[in-house]
């Protein structure tokens, strides 16, 4: 009861927390020029152990860890095994577009979840994660002399920051021996904000001007999972799909613009529409494994979105128009010896992938892909399936043609997997 009190009490806090740094202009939980649109950059989902392969999982099942990425393979679980899933993230961009150079090094709390058995193979998860985060920052300074003989040094600066997160609570449980059925209820909140100010440098008489807008959104969604699993002689095939649903974000919206002369702000324009509307669609995936038990382990997805059409309001500049995205992930696990009593580094599972990403962002007709490779490993500790896993990922998005802008970035994912057996009755102590 006290481990059930502990759980329920961080929950608690990681969403309030993961609501403040959404409110905190400067707590980007990305950095990337392509933000500047729609509802920014979407996270790719799963923990570690999915991020090190690729981001591969909805074909996958394991009962070491929480895989997430599929709502049916939470059932794939010792008996009466509870699990806890703490992870945390930190990213490093590297952006240009072929003239002016930038770096950025961001850092964000990931994923908090929490699973348990219920019955009879059903199991419960409840958990929160980002779904997208915006963050960019540019500023240019003026270079039409006539303009700067008149009015002085003059700088014009855009920033961006917030996200989206998602907390999820969902059941799954077997059907027969070979089938898993999952579901979840999905609740969208947070808050995205956009500014554009012309700062007046050296003359001080000009007044400068801030203008942005901010949209809190929360909305309340579902997605369901299923997969297929059975054994071939010594190898373990898993094939499963996910379906998410379509909804609105549905939220209040603020338009905003002021004079600003020392400490005195003027309003020029404040205009707020409540129930303003945006839609995320619906996201289908497919995924399947095969797996030599505590051997070695391969997979493939695909996630596809159609994106195309739908509206996002006031995003900057009319070159933006929305794509349908897709997704294709690989990925491969090692394990030279779980049960090795001498060799640590032997008992350790070794992970690498790769990804190739179709964003929804279409920029002056160009649609903005991205690719990378991964690596990761899970080092046991203590007992059970108690383990700390990492993975980083080496990718690129975007390139230097038609006036795009290059992102070269590596990120490091860090997740604490927590396994004990609950209610069982010690015979000694």
């Amino acid at each position: 009861m006290h481990k059930i009190k502990f759980t329920i009490i961080l929950l608690f806090l990681v969403i309030t927390g993961f609501t403040a740094s959404a409110q905190q202009t400067e707590a980007l939980g990305t950095f990337t020029p392509y933000s500047l649109f729609g509802i920014g950059e979407i996270e790719k989902q799963g923990t570690s152990y999915n991020k090190g392969m690729g981001g591969i999982g909805i074909g996958v099942r394991d009962n070491r860890v929480i895989n997430y990425t599929n709502p049916a393979a939470i059932t794939a679980r010792d008996t009466l095994s509870f699990m806890l899933d703490f992870g945390v993230s930190q990213k490093n961009f590297y952006n240009t577009d072929g003239n002016v150079n930038s770096a950025f090094n961001t850092a964000n709390m990931h994923n908090l979840m929490f699973t348990a058995p219920i019955k009879n193979k059903s199991a419960f998860i409840v958990g929160i994660s980002p779904y997208s985060n915006i963050g960019y920052k540019f500023r240019e300074n003026e270079t039409n002399h006539e303009i700067v003989a008149k009015y002085g040094d003059i700088a014009y600066e855009k920033y961006g920051s917030g996200g989206i997160n998602q907390f999820f609570i969902g059941a799954a449980t077997n059907i027969g021996d070979h089938f898993s059925i999952g579901a979840e209820m999905l609740y969208y909140f947070g808050t995205l904000s956009r500014n554009s100010n012309v700062e007046f440098v050296t003359d001080l008489t000009m007044r400068d001007i801030r203008t942005g807008w901010d949209y809190g959104v929360n909305a309340i969604s579902g997605r369901v999972g299923a997969q297929y699993f059975n054994t071939f002689g010594n190898v373990e095939f898993t094939a499963g799909a996910t379906y998410r649903l379509a909804s609105n974000l549905d939220g209040d919206y603020t338009r905003f613009a002021t004079a600003v002369a020392g400490s005195v702000i003027d309003t020029i324009k404040m205009e707020s529409v409540s129930g303003y509307k945006v839609e995320v669609p619906s996201e289908i995936g497919i995924g399947f494994s095969f797996r030599k038990t505590d051997k070695w382990m391969a997979g493939f997805d695909y996630i596809g979105q159609n994106w195309k059409g739908k509206h996002f309001g006031d995003t900057s500049g009319d070159l933006f128009e929305a794509a349908n995205s897709s997704s294709f992930k690989v990925g491969f696990e090692i394990i030279p010896n779980k049960y090795d009593i001498r060799y640590y580094l032997k008992r350790v599972s070794y992970r690498f992938g790769a990804y190739y990403d179709k964003t929804y962002f279409n920029i002056g007709g160009n649609q903005v892909n991205a690719a990378g490779f991964t690596l990761g490993m899970s080092m046991p500790i203590n007992k059970w399936y108690n383990a700390v896993t990492w993975s980083v990922d080496f990718g690129q998005r975007g390139a230097l043609e038609d006036n795009m802008v290059r992102e070269r970035y590596i990120q490091f994912n860090f997740n604490l997997n927590l396994h004990d057996i609950w209610f069982v009755k010690r015979k000694y102590n």
